[in-house]
C-alpha cells in the first residue's frame, strides 16, 4: 500500500437532508483519506450515509433537496464541492469514475455494450472511431470478458449479471482514472461470480495503481480485499483503521455488533430427527422452459428442473443452494405450483398436489406458503399491512374481524406493533416489510413455509433479526421449512439438510454438517471457496442489536 499524499481527502463533509427526512443531515461531519494504490472499504448499514457520501465524491447529489453543506472533497488538491460543472465533467470518468450497484439499471437499455463505452471516450477523449472501437475491445478483455469483439455489439440484457458487471467495470476504467468509487457492486452477485469480479478488482487496481473506496456491507468482502475499513452509523464515522485491526479487534460498539451479526460458516448441529415424519415428499420433479422459435430460428430448450428429489419432516428445514440459474427458484414455484412441472410428485401430508385441479388445490394451498425475495414487490403498496395480512384467512372463509383481529397478533408474533397494521408497504423498512411478508405467510396456519432468498437484500444486522424471528416461529410452530440461499453463511445456521443444485440438477444432499465438513461434489467445493471471507474467523461478540448498542 502506497505511502503517499491522498488522491481523495474528504475533510468534515456534511449533507443536509431535506426537511422531511428522518434526520436533518444524512452525512454529518465526515473525514476520510484515500492514497493511490489503497482499497478503502466503508460499511454500515442501510441509511449510514455511505452510498450519499460516495455520490458527494461525484458530485451526484439529487440537488437542490440533498446538497453538501460543509466540508471540502479535495480530489488531487481540488475541492471539487466548489468546481465549476465543466471542471467537474472534465473530471468525471477522466480522474474519477463510479460503478454502481445495479448495472442493468446503470446500463442504457436500447444501446450496444460498445456504444456506451464509445461514448465515454468521444466525450473526454481526442479519439477518432476507428481508433475508439480496439480501445473498447482491449478494455473488455482486460475484464476477462470472453468473446470481448462480439460482445461491443450485445446489449444489456444479453449478457448474464456478472458480465453486465464487468461490462460498468470496463467503462470506469477506459480513461484511467486515479479513483474509482464502487459501489456495492458484487451485492446481488453468486458467490462465485463474485469471488471473479473480487479477484478482478484487485488485480486491475494494483496493475494500475488505482485508489478504490469500495462500500459494501459485506465484511467477507472486507476481509478480502480492504487495505483499511471505514465504520459509519447514522451518518457518521465511528470507526477506521487496518482490516485486521477493525475485523479482529474492532473498538466500537457499533463495529463489534456488526461482526457479531456475521453468520459463521460453522454449521449448527441438526436439530430433528430421522424418524420424524414426512411433511412434505417431492418426486421426480421435472420443469423445461421453451422460448424462442418462428421465422426459421430453432426453438430454445432450457431443462431448468431435472428429476428432482427431496423430503422435508416435521421441524426440519431443508436448504437448497446454488448459483443464479441453477433452478431453485422454479423449483420453489413448481413445488407450490405457481409454476406447473410436466412430471413427479409434490406430495403434502398424503396428497399429491400435482394430481389436483385448480379448484381442488386451492384448499391445500394454505397449507403451504412463500416468503418471497423482494417484500416491497410482493405486498401490494395501496394497502394497508393489515388487511393485506388478513386478505388471505378471508379468501378462504374466515370472517372479516376474525381475520384483521389475527392480523394484529402476527404482526405481534413477528416484532412489530400490531398498531401499524393502519400503515402502509412503504412506510416500513427493509427488515420491517420482510416481517410483515413472514406474518402474511404464516396467517394460514400452514404446514410448510417455502423461503425464497428472505434475507439475501438485507444488511447484515437486519438478516440476523429476520433469522433468528424464522428460528424462532419454526421451533415454536414446528413448521417444515425449504430454505432457498445462495449463502452458504445463512445456509449453515439455519438449516438442518441441504440440497446444492447446479443446471436444474441437485448435486449433493445431505445433513448440513456432513455436507460443510466434507462436500464431496466438484461443484460443492468450488461453491465453499468462492465463500467471500471463508479465512476469517471473525471475533463473536455479545452485542446482538447493532441498532442500540450500549
Amino acid at each position: 500500500m502506497a505511502t503517499s499524499s491522498p488522491i481523495l481527502d474528504i475533510r468534515n463533509l456534511t449533507v443536509d437532508l431535506p426537511p422531511w427526512a428522518d434526520r436533518p443531515q444524512a452525512v454529518s461531519d465526515v473525514s476520510l483519506t484515500l492514497a493511490p494504490d489503497e482499497i478503502l472499504c466503508v460499511v454500515g448499514e442501510s441509511g449510514s450515509g455511505k452510498s450519499v457520501m460516495a455520490r458527494a465524491v461525484m458530485r451526484l447529489l439529487p440537488a437542490p433537496h440533498v446538497r453538501a453543506s460543509g466540508g471540502s472533497i479535495l480530489l488531487d488538491g481540488e475541492d471539487v464541492l466548489r468546481l465549476s460543472d465543466a471542471r467537474m465533467r472534465e473530471l468525471r470518468g477522466r480522474r474519477v469514475s463510479m460503478i454502481f450497484q445495479e448495472p442493468m439499471t446503470a446500463l442504457n437499455p436500447v444501446k450496444t455494450i460498445g456504444a456506451q463505452i464509445e461514448e465515454v471516450l468521444e466525450l473526454h477523449t481526442p479519439l477518432r472511431k476507428r481508433e475508439r472501437v480496439p480501445r473498447i475491445v482491449e478494455m473488455l478483455a482486460a475484464v476477462r470478458l470472453p468473446n470481448a469483439a462480439q460482445l461491443v455489439d450485445a446489449y444489456p440484457h444479453q449478457l448474464s449479471g456478472g458480465q453486465r458487471q464487468r461490462a460498468m467495470i470496463a467503462m470506469a476504467l477506459i480513461l484511467e482514472p486515479a479513483l474509482v468509487i464502487a459501489d456495492e457492486p458484487t451485492t446481488a452477485l453468486d458467490v462465485t461470480t463474485q469471488k471473479g469480479i473480487l479477484a478482478l478488482f484487485r488485480e486491475i487496481q494494483r496493475a494500475r495503481h488505482i485508489g478504490v473506496l469500495f462500500i459494501t456491507h459485506d465484511f467477507g468482502v472486507v476481509a478480502d480485499i480492504a487495505d483499511r475499513v471505514a465504520v459509519m452509523q447514522h451518518g457518521r464515522v465511528v470507526e477506521v483503521g487496518t482490516t485486521d485491526a477493525v475485523l479482529n479487534a474492532p473498538t466500537h460498539p457499533y463495529t463489534q455488533a456488526l461482526i457479531a451479526a456475521v453468520p459463521s460458516l460453522e454449521p449448527r448441529a441438526r436439530r430433528v430427527a430421522s424418524e420424524a415424519p414426512v411433511v412434505l415428499r417431492v418426486e421426480g420433479l421435472e420443469k423445461t422452459y421453451h422460448s424462442g422459435g418462428g421465422f426459421g430460428r430453432g426453438r430454445r430448450v432450457v431443462p431448468a428442473v431435472k428429476t428432482i428429489d427431496l423430503t422435508i419432516r416435521h421441524g426440519e428445514t431443508l436448504g437448497v443452494v446454488g448459483e443464479s440459474g441453477s433452478g431453485k427458484s422454479t423449483l420453489a414455484r413448481c413445488i407450490v405450483r405457481l409454476v406447473d412441472a410436466e412430471r413427479g410428485a409434490v406430495v403434502m401430508n398424503g396428497v399429491d398436489l400435482m394430481r389436483l385441479s385448480r379448484r381442488e388445490l386451492r384448499k391445500h394451498r394454505r397449507q403451504i406458503q412463500t416468503v418471497f425475495q423482494d417484500p416491497y414487490g410482493s405486498l401490494d403498496p395501496r394497502s394497508r399491512i393489515g388487511r393485506l395480512i388478513a386478505e388471505g384467512p378471508i379468501v378462504h372463509g374466515v370472517p372479516e374481524q376474525e381475520a384483521l383481529s389475527r392480523a394484529h397478533a402476527l404482526l405481534e408474533l413477528v416484532g412489530l406493533d400490531p398498531r401499524a397494521a393502519d400503515r402502509f408497504p412503504h412506510e416500513f423498512s427493509g427488515g420491517q416489510r420482510q416481517r410483515i411478508g413472514i406474518a402474511r405467510a404464516l396467517a394460514l396456519e400452514p404446514a410448510v413455509l417455502i423461503a425464497d432468498e428472505p434475507v439475501s437484500a438485507l444488511d447484515v444486522s437486519v438478516q440476523a433479526q429476520v433469522l433468528r424471528l424464522l428460528a424462532d416461529i419454526r421451533d415454536r410452530l414446528k413448521l417444515a421449512m425449504l430454505f432457498i440461499t445462495h449463502d452458504l453463511r445463512v445456509a449453515a445456521q439455519v438449516c438442518d439438510t441441504i440440497a446444492v443444485m447446479r443446471a436444474g440438477e441437485i448435486v449433493e444432499y445431505g445433513a448440513v454438517g456432513d455436507i460443510f465438513a466434507s462436500p464431496s461434489h466438484p461443484y460443492t467445493r468450488e461453491l465453499f471457496s468462492a465463500v467471500p471471507g471463508r479465512d476469517w474467523r471473525h471475533p463473536r461478540s455479545p452485542i446482538s442489536d447493532p441498532a442500540n448498542p450500549p
